[in-house]
């Protein structure tokens, strides 16, 4: 255009396209833009580069040739290095890095090298497995070489299970088959297991707590099962989004690993936006629904042709959002199909053909749950949308690098955060600045823990005899011994003489040890869910979800289209549905309690104070705090359902469900809060149980890193219900019963693995350190750094002032001024 030319107007047809369009369009609109609470902008980088080392294989090299590659991201070099070298080693880069070629070099190069060299991959889940099949299988067919890499999990056909043990040269798998499949058998194994030279563990940040614990546990039992066939298999992780890779990599391998933690790839620009929805109820504190808004700026980004994932934190949340997609874009050339919805339940051929329409671009928009927030291939993604915190800054930014995967360093992705109403993320919307400025948090695990070593020492008995002085993993052979000789005692293994004189434990229990040890807490079959219109089985469900989503009369959704649950066969684990066109959807109400079956030990928490009572005076008693724990029934039953109105999220209804409760025989510690501390601190009851809640998450926070343990693995509960065995005390001036609230932390998984105990044993520095973390806060009313979400502040009191003065009352915490 030259210099005396007006400009054109803008064609009436002409609509924006691309994140910096969306975004301006957003700036533009004074009513939505107020909401928001964060626009950050993050620098792109560029990349860091290096060539191709010379130790490489040819073949290999020709391979990446042929794929365009004729150099490496500066870490997947030196991540090559340091295998060459024979380390362990973990790559610990961001999401889309580069990580699978990392880590796949040096298996590539080792079996260009050795036709006999043999890999394990294991992955957490097997939609990953089967992703990174078909990844790997390029791979060694662009590279002329003929391992073969197959995928060994309960969907794989018996033809193919003996290929896996006779032929292929990668095996990819889970833990829970290695577990209970392979190890148990490893005889069967031992072309691989004696040729083994490479064990990759991916996406090693979703290994934490319990599970982890006994991830570390079967790590040990694999080296041990290699070692007896001949075999020292290198270690290789893979993580992202947690503050302590190296340590946590080192814990579950049980020696020391190096860490690859800067990475050479190019990242495009990132800008963060967090949205917090209108306030549509004041004296509630009631918000604009965020699945609503998150569904309204969504669609903005589809019309702009930016490939885009919404997350949501249930699978309902995904269905209703998928629907409302759906209804917003009928007007729209964007075909139903093109958005998606991607979550568990989906059978795998579904999953597959999400997946693919993604990579190839026919699936503009994908509604998920955290199923996708591993390193599942989905192609290039222009922007991230999440409804609601997911509850962690590691799981938020996984999330979030699901944007820009493919981008080079000018292209800009967009990550936004649309806060509900729930207490955790108005706390971050009060202070945005710390989805920027906050840690990620470590990953823990205490694979020593003794119910989970003792379990997995059984499974190696099973295995392999154990020697007189024989180790496990980097368990002090002493301690080994120990734990053997215990079950000797108990009659599981039987200690017979050896040679020279030294004594061998054998297995001598007729059961199976393995099948007894479950890696992760839900066990149970899953139920199919059927459509009896079409007579095809739509989906599968596992069975906690079962309880709250195909009870009879609920509305199943999937695909964003609404099914009827009409019969649910519980005892055969069929749900039978049909085609409907409501106006609403369900969403299940469920009830937790918790009681004592046992009390293995009882005790008091003892106070600093002397005999001053509670209001100073020396004939008073202070009555101090009783603890306990022992065994406890946790059950969850599932009471009722509410009928909700799509779009208006009006309450239509209820209705009753007949279902068996779900019951947990577990372990718990517990601290019963007598009346008279109740009453002592004049506020009304209410407000004083909702104190107590926040002391709860504050010693549960604490627990959680005391314990090592994902903070998940510790369920916790207040009872402040009159029942025997529920704490209840006799009152001996009415001769009735009086109530003394009980706070429970207690072990997830069913059965215990010792955490209850170990919470007893160290209750006074528990208490301590909760006080401490709740007095040390910088809030005035408590927040969810210190006492978690929660009530609403009631008149002048506060859960952290009523928690100091708890503390200060009972002689066990002085706050400070």
């Amino acid at each position: 255009m030259s210099s005396g030319e007006f400009e054109r107007p803008s064609v009436p047809w002409a609509r924006p396209v691309g994140v910096s369009a969306v975004v301006d369009a957003w700036r533009a609109d004074p009513k939505l833009w107020k909401n928001v609470v964060l626009d950050h902008a993050m620098s792109g980088r560029p990349g860091r580069y290096a060539p191709m080392p010379d130790d490489l294989h040819p073949q290999i090299v020709r391979a990446l040739q042929a794929r365009g590659l004729n150099r490496l991201y500066a870490h997947q070099a030196e991540a090559f290095q340091l295998a060459k070298r024979g380390c362990d080693l973990v790559i610990a880069t961001p999401t889309a890095s580069g990580k699978s070629l990392a880590f796949n070099l040096p298996v590539l190069d080792r079996l260009a090298r050795a036709p006999e060299a043999r890999a394990l991959y294991l992955f957490p889940t097997k939609a990953l497995s089967r992703d990174q099949e078909q990844s790997l299988r390029r791979s060694l067919k662009d590279a002329d070489l003929d391992h073969g890499a197959v995928t060994f999990d309960g969907d794989t056909p018996a033809d193919a299970r003996r290929s896996a043990r006779e032929r292929c040269g990668v095996l990819i798998t889970n833990p829970d088959m290695l577990h209970a499949s392979i190890l148990p058998h490893h005889a069967r194994w031992a072309r691989l297991l004696s040729n083994l030279e490479f064990v990759v563990v991916d996406e090693v940040h979703a290994y934490r707590g319990v599970f982890g614990s006994h991830l570390a546990n079967v790590l040990r039992r694999l080296l041990r099962a290699a070692a007896f066939h001949g075999a020292r298999p290198q270690l290789l992780f893979s993580s992202a989004t947690i503050a302590n890779p190296e340590a946590h990599a080192s814990r579950l391998a049980g020696r020391p690993v190096e860490a690859v933690t800067e990475s050479g790839a190019p990242s495009g620009g990132r800008r963060v936006v967090f949205y917090n929805p209108p306030v549509v109820n004041a004296e509630l504190g009631i918000r604009r629904s965020c699945l609503k808004e998150a569904v309204r700026l969504a669609i903005g980004l589809i019309r702009a042709e930016v490939p885009t994932i919404v997350f949501g934190q249930s699978r309902n949340q995904v269905e209703v959002m998928l629907k409302y997609l759906r209804d917003a874009s009928a007007g729209d050339p964007i075909d139903a199909t093109a958005l998606q919805a991607y979550r568990g339940g989906y059978l795998a051929d579904t999953r597959r053909r999400i997946e693919r329409g993604l990579r190839d671009g026919s699936v503009r928009c994908v509604v998920a749950t955290h199923a996708l927030e591993l390193g599942i291939d989905i192609g290039g993604l222009g922007a991230v949308v999440c409804a609601g915190f997911p509850g962690s800054m590691a799981g938020l930014w996984q999330r979030f690098g699901r944007a820009g995967r493919r981008g080079e360093a000018q292209e800009e992705s967009l990550a936004v955060l649309v806060a509900s109403s729930a207490p955790l993320d108005q706390y971050l919307a009060g202070a945005p600045r710390a989805l920027i400025d906050a840690p990620i948090e470590h990953a823990r695990i205490d694979p020593d823990n003794v119910e989970i070593l003792v379990q997995h020492l059984k499974c190696a008995a099973f295995e392999l005899p154990f020697d007189q002085d024989e180790g496990f993993g980097d368990v002090p052979k002493e301690a080994v011994q120990d734990a053997l000789r215990f079950l000797a005692d108990h009659r599981v293994v039987q200690a017979v003489p050896g040679r020279q004189g030294r004594q061998v434990y054998h297995w001598s229990a007729e059961a199976f040890p393995a099948h007894h040890v479950p890696l992760r807490s839900v066990t149970w079959d899953n139920f199919v869910i059927i459509d009896v219109e079409k007579e095809r089985t739509l989906a599968e469900m596992d069975f906690r979800s079962t309880h709250t989503m195909l009870h009879e009369q609920a509305i199943y959704q999937h695909d964003g289209r609404q099914y009827q649950v009409e019969f649910l066969d519980y005892d055969n684990h069929k749900a039978y549905i049909r085609a409907v066109k409501p106006d609403y959807y369900t969403t299940a109400l469920t009830n937790t309690r918790v009681s004592v079956l046992t009390e293995m030990a009882i005790g008091v928490l003892e106070s600093r104070l002397d005999d001053r009572g509670l209001d100073g005076s020396p004939d008073a008693v202070v009555p101090p705090l009783g603890t306990g724990h022992g065994e406890v029934n946790v059950v969850e039953k599932v009471v009722g359902f509410k009928k909700i109105k799509f779009h208006t999220h009006e309450n239509v209804g209820y209705g009753d469900v007949n279902l068996p409760a779900i019951e947990k025989p577990t372990t718990a510690f517990w601290i019963t809060v007598p009346e008279a501390v109740i009453v002592s601190l004049a506020a009304p009851r209410v407000v004083v149980m909702d104190a107590l809640r926040g002391w709860l998450t504050a010693m549960h926070a604490v627990a959680a890193v005391g314990l090592m343990i994902d903070p998940r693995d510790l369920g916790q509960a207040v009872v402040d219900e009159p029942g025997v065995g529920e704490g209840a005390t006799p009152d001996s001036a009415s001769g009735g019963r009086r109530f003394e609230p009980t706070l429970y932390l207690y072990d997830s998984v069913a059965g215990g693995i010792g955490l209850a105990e170990r919470l007893f044993a160290d209750r006074a520095r528990l208490v301590e350190r909760s006080f401490a973390l709740v007095d040390g806060c910088a809030c005035v009313d408590g927040c969810p750094s210190c006492v978690g979400p929660g009530g609403q502040r009631q008149s002048s009191w506060s859960r952290r002032t009523l928690i100091r003065q708890l503390g200060d009352k009972v002689g066990l915490w002085a706050p400070s001024a």
